[in-house]
C-alpha cells in the first residue's frame, strides 16, 4: 500500500457529474497525496492537491500510460451520452476509449482500477425485488448506452484474467443526480431548449404512470463516496449503488403533488420515438425501452464490504435535482455549465 504522501489518484472524466464530486472528495482526503483530473477541456476549478490535464482518450497521440505512471489508482469515469443518432461515435469514445484506459493501466503498472459501470449494464430483471451483483450483465441490446456498458464488463473480465495483480473494482450505480448536474442532464436527455422553469409541480396536470417505470436514483456525492472508499479498501469486484425507495409514479406523485394517470407503454414510446426521430429529443426510445427493463439492485455488498450508505434518500435527490433544473444550476466546467432556458 502506498504511503499517504505518495498516493496519487488519476480521474478520467473529471469535469462531469460524477467526476467533479469524486475529485472534490479525494482532494479533501488526508490519505490522498495528489489528484490528477483528466478531461477534454480543463475547468476553472482549483481543488486542493489537484492538477488538470486536457486529454482526448480516443486519441492515439494521448500518452495515457505516461499520465498514469506512478499512480496508486485510476478512476475511470469518462463517458459520452451523445450523439444518440450516431452510436458509432459513442462506441469509439466509450468502448474504445475505455479499452485504451485499461491497457494504459496495465502498461503503467497501476495497482488499482476503479471503473464506472452502471445499472444499465444489467440484463432485464425484476421490478418487485432487488438483485445482487451476480445478475447477468448483458445489457439491453437495442440501447447503445447499455451495449457499451455491457461490452466494457466483458473487456474487464478479460483484463481481470490477464492482470490478476491489478485490483479491479466495478461500480454499478443507479441514475445519478445532483443540483449542479441539472443543466447538463437537461441538455443530454431533454434537449438544449427544454425550459427548466416549466418543470414545476403546479404546472403538471397529471403524472404519466407507465407500466415498468420503476427505477432507482442516487445522489452523485453518495456515489462519489463509494469510489473514494473503493480506492482505499482492499476490495475487488462489483458493487451496486442506489438509494431507497425505488422511484415510481406513486413516489413521484407524492413528490410533485400530481395525480398519477395510467399511460400505455406504446403511447409513451411512440411519443418519444417521434420526438427523437425529429431530433427534438436527445433521449432515444431505445434507452426508454431499456429503462423499463432494468432490475432493481440490492446494495448489501457495498454496505458490508465498503461500509457505504447513502446520505440522501431518492426523493431528496430528485427534489434537489428539480430545483436545480428550474434555476438552471451548473458548475464551472464545460459539461456542467449552467443555463436557464425559459
Amino acid at each position: 500500500m502506498s504511503s499517504e504522501a505518495d498516493r496519487r489518484i488519476v480521474v478520467t472524466g473529471a469535469t462531469g457529474n460524477v467526476g467533479t464530486s469524486v475529485v472534490r472528495l479525494l482532494s479533501e482526503d488526508p490519505e490522498v497525496g495528489s489528484v490528477l483530473g483528466l478531461a477534454r477541456r480543463t475547468p476553472d476549478l482549483s481543488p486542493p492537491k489537484t492538477d488538470w490535464a486536457a486529454v482526448d482518450l480516443t486519441s492515439e497521440q494521448a500518452d495515457l500510460a505516461g499520465l498514469f505512471a506512478g499512480a496508486h489508482a485510476v478512476i475511470h469515469l469518462a463517458w459520452a451520452f451523445q450523439p444518440t443518432h450516431d452510436p458509432a461515435t459513442t462506441w469509439r469514445t466509450n468502448v474504445l476509449g475505455g479499452i485504451r484506459v485499461f491497457d494504459a493501466v496495465a502498461e503503467a503498472r497501476v495497482p488499482v482500477l476503479v471503473h464506472a459501470s452502471s445499472v444499465g449494464a444489467y440484463s432485464p430483471g425484476p421490478k418487485d425485488h432487488p438483485v445482487d451483483e451476480s445478475w447477468p450483465t448483458h445489457g439491453w441490446p437495442d440501447a447503445a448506452y447499455c451495449r457499451e456498458k455491457a461490452y466494457l464488463e466483458r473487456a474487464l473480465d478479460t483484463f481481470d484474467r490477464a492482470h490478476p495483480r491489478v485490483r479491479v473494482v466495478r461500480m454499478r450505480p443507479a441514475f445519478l443526480f445532483k443540483r449542479e448536474s441539472a443543466s447538463e442532464q437537461r441538455r443530454i436527455f431533454g434537449g438544449r431548449f427544454l425550459p427548466g422553469p416549466l418543470v414545476r409541480p403546479e404546472l403538471l396536470p397529471f403524472l404519466p404512470d407507465i407500466p415498468g417505470l420503476r427505477v432507482q436514483a442516487l445522489h452523485t456525492d453518495d456515489a462519489a463516496r463509494a469510489y473514494q472508499l473503493a480506492v482505499k479498501a482492499d476490495v475487488r469486484g462489483s458493487f451496486n449503488l442506489a438509494a431507497d425507495p425505488p422511484v415510481d409514479a406513486e413516489v413521484l406523485g407524492l413528490l410533485l403533488g400530481a395525480r398519477p394517470v395510467r399511460l400505455p407503454r406504446t403511447a409513451a414510446r411512440s411519443a418519444i420515438a417521434a420526438a427523437w426521430g425529429l431530433r427534438l429529443l436527445p433521449a432515444s426510445p431505445h434507452l426508454f425501452d431499456a429503462v423499463l427493463r432494468l432490475p432493481l439492485m440490492d446494495c448489501t455488498r457495498a454496505r458490508t464490504e465498503l461500509g457505504w450508505r447513502p446520505e440522501h434518500s431518492a426523493p431528496d435527490v430528485l427534489e434537489e435535482f428539480l430545483m436545480g433544473l428550474q434555476r438552471g444550476e451548473g458548475a464551472p466546467t464545460e459539461p456542467l455549465r449552467g443555463r436557464k432556458v425559459g
